[in-house]
């Protein structure tokens, strides 16, 4: 029950975090992490959020990078 309220509690502390790209999708494969490797999801969590915005940022910039190199190229 500790564990429950406790995880709760992390996720919305994190909710702002979660319309960021990335975060949603990081913090499930970090809970899912955590919890195999000694029941950390909560931690795993908050670390995949950060991970998974992190990878979005990066994606989101090399696309934008793309685009403007492709109307930087003459036809």
């Amino acid at each position: 029950m500790r564990k429950s309220i406790l995880f709760a509690t992390v996720m919305f502390l994190i909710s702002p975090l979660s319309n960021a790209a990335g975060c949603l999708k990081g913090a499930a494969v970090g809970a899912a992490a955590g919890h195999m490797a000694g029941h950390h999801a909560v931690l795993g969590a908050v670390g995949g959020c950060v991970v998974g915005r992190h990878l979005a940022r990066e994606k989101a910039k090399e696309k934008q990078e793309a685009q403007n190199n492709s109307k930087k190229s003459p036809r």
